[in-house]
């Protein structure tokens, strides 16, 4: 047999063209790196699966600029509807606690819509999506990693790239050939997934009814239907041997739930399926790496999964496009790791608690459930530090890398609301009499340093070599008083949700994915040497 033609060389290849591998090959086409995508699927879903965008998400998205295009599809919800077997509870968790983001809600959207905006994006950058190609194997050598791949009617080709992604799912071919174990384990109980139109339920929010005998959810997506359903069967009821399921099933289903208060009808796509809970052992292997549900699947409580793996991606992407572009250190690819594997193992832990919580048929589980809930659950929903921790917790606002070796505290570091290692809020400001954002300010693809309070010029000077170049450091400089080319904080939202009040000088370099990287006091010289020690800046 003849050698499988090799092609010219790539930068990275993106295996998996889900939400996670979509994103990670957009981000990395919008910082100029050479990628390719393949998909061993002929199309993309266009059932729901996935279907909440958290507001991190959003954010994180926005700089690609499809967040209004989601938000233009999608239906954001404000409340959640638990209907106990004697009183119904409106749990109203978005929202509260949300000064600091444009996106206070949880925005329902099928993930085939999500997928769709997504791909429409990667191809106006010019990125062409190779669907029906799967990866066959990889030798991972010491400048490269040589993929074979083979498409659908059986020819090979070798791709070499400097470094390949398995966003590939739960059965993860990078995965497997990266010898990364992926353990864990499947749940006993058995669902029913549906998108089909509902009467009897009030629209524009969440809908959830809790009994002994499990859990049914309705979430509004209102496309390709208005409901997306999803029901575990009760025990000894399985249909977890077959894929397909009926309209008088699933209305049979709904009724031990609703009490008949539910009709079902029209629906697009309903299967059974089971829920697993796995994790990878490592996120890195060489020049490979997973994301998404090829590093982690769980329960789809807290609608966390494909959020996760698309922050997994924008994590990701940055790194990558420094390295590979030879503008940062190669020590910068290890964060990935140290950074989102915790947050990967947080997700399983949660979400597996909730789900255990919510589909438990131990007496005391059921009792607390169906009974102490009901009367517990009016009082919590009053008390908004409680309901704000939840919103924060759950829209992975939250999320920060203190512990990373990318962030740094340095010396004279002013205000304490905002650390290394955080996420940098968002608020409004003006730039040259403009209408703008914090976030907007610093959605450009490289870092960004916010200097704030006094400064003399010889430190304005220091500053301002920072920026430009091979580096890619902008510069803004926040001040509560307007100027030219200053990002006029009128309210003061933006000094309160930092910390500082203008008086004292100080520094906020904030990473490319809108995390704080460094934070310094008014002498520049620690920015210098931070950025020394992870960016080629000469």
């Amino acid at each position: 047999m003849s050698a499988p033609p090799r092609s010219a060389a790539v930068d990275v290849l993106v295996v998996g063209a889900g939400p996670t591998g979509l994103t990670l090959a957009a981000e990395l086409a919008r910082r100029d790196v050479r990628v390719r995508i393949v998909d061993r699927r002929h199309d993309r879903v266009h059932e729901s699966r996935a279907l909440a965008i958290q507001p991190r998400t959003l954010e994180v998205l926005a700089p690609l600029g499809v967040t209004d295009e989601l938000l233009r599809r999608g239906n954001p919800a404000v409340d959640v509807q638990i209907h106990f077997p004697r009183k119904v509870v409106r749990v109203p968790l978005f929202g509260i606690g949300a000064t600091d983001t444009r996106y206070p809600f949880l925005l329902f959207l099928s993930q085939a819509e999500t997928e769709a905006v997504l791909g429409q994006d990667l191809d106006a950058r010019g990125v062409p999506l190779e669907r029906g190609v799967e990866l066959v194997s990889f030798e991972d050598g010491d400048d490269a990693v040589r993929c074979t791949v083979r498409d659908e009617s059986g020819r090979k080709e070798v791709i070499e790239a400097q470094y390949v992604v398995g966003c590939d799912g739960s059965r993860s071919a990078v995965r497997r050939e990266a010898g990364i174990s992926f353990t864990g384990s499947a749940y006993p109980q058995t669902f029913v997934l549906a998108d089909l139109e509902a009467d009897g339920i009030q629209r524009g929010a969440a809908h959830a009814f809790l009994g002994g005998e499990g859990m049914l959810f309705f979430f509004p997506l209102g496309s390709p239907s208005t409901w997306r359903m999803l029901a575990m069967r009760p025990p000894g009821q399985s249909g977890s041997d077959r894929d397909t399921v009926d309209l008088r099933e699933v209305q049979a289903l709904a009724d031990r739930y609703t009490s008949g208060g539910v009709r079902l009808r029209d629906p697009m796509w309903m299967t059974n399926f089971r829920l697993h809970n796995r994790g990878a052992s490592q996120y890195r292997a060489g020049r490979a790496f997973v994301a998404g549900d090829a590093a982690h699947v769980h329960s789809p409580a807290g609608a966390q999964g494909m959020n996760t793996g698309i922050q997994d991606a924008v994590n990701l992407a940055w790194k990558l496009a420094l390295v590979t572009s030879g503008r940062g250190a190669p020590a910068l690819l290890d964060t990935y790791e140290s950074e989102r594997a915790p947050i990967g193992r947080t997700v399983l832990r949660f979400t597996d608690r909730a789900f255990t919580i919510a589909t438990s048929t131990h007496a005391a589980v059921v009792f607390a459930r169906t009974r102490i809930a009901p009367a517990v659950l009016p009082l919590l929903v009053r008390i908004r530090v409680g309901r704000a921790l939840a919103f924060r917790t759950i829209s992975e606002l939250a999320i920060r890398y203190r512990r990373s070796p990318l962030s740094v505290d340095g010396h004279g570091a002013v205000g304490r609301a905002v650390r290394a290692g955080d996420r940098l809020p968002d608020a409004p400001l003006t730039l040259d009499g403009r209408p703008t954002t914090l976030h907007e300010a610093t959605a450009g693809r490289g870092f960004h340093l916010i200097v704030h309070g006094p400064a003399d010029a010889a430190r304005l000077g220091v500053e301002r070599s920072l920026g430009g170049g091979p580096g890619e450091v902008a510069i803004h400089r926040l001040s509560k008083v307007a100027a030219p080319h200053v990002l006029h904080d009128a309210t003061g939202w933006a000094h309160r949700l930092l910390g500082v009040d203008g008086s004292k000088s100080g520094h906020l370099l904030v990473r490319p994915d809108g995390y704080v990287a460094y934070r310094g006091g008014g002498d520049p010289t620690g920015v210098r040497e931070y950025l020394d020690d992870w960016l080629m800046m000469h």
